[in-house]
């Protein structure tokens, strides 16, 4: 049973699964946030589940041996979507409640 896990890890193609699966909630809850109102905003968790999947696509590019600039395309996608995260959810000027 192992041996897939083995496999998929070698070739790159368990982290394109799980690339593939992070896609997947990502169309879910976004379903879940308009179908039913329920769950978190889809602004608030799209750049962060984008940037989750752009690394898992990278290291599947390190670990298939793909050319450096198709793992530097990658990285700076994953890049440019946290940093669109982080402005969605920076507060400005405003301090955390202390205890």
């Amino acid at each position: 049973m192992i041996d897939w896990v083995i496999s998929g890890i070698e070739t790159g193609s368990l982290p394109r699964l799980i690339a593939g699966l992070v896609v997947l909630e990502g169309v879910f809850l976004v379903w879940l946030w308009r179908a039913r109102n329920l769950g978190i905003a889809p602004r608030a968790i799209l750049g962060n589940l984008a940037s989750g999947a752009c690394l898992m696509l990278a290291v599947s590019a390190a670990l298939a041996s793909a050319p450096w600039w198709d793992l530097a395309i990658l990285l700076l996608l994953s890049l440019v979507a946290h940093l669109v995260d982080l402005a969605l959810r920076w507060r400005g000027g405003k301090t955390p409640p202390t205890d």
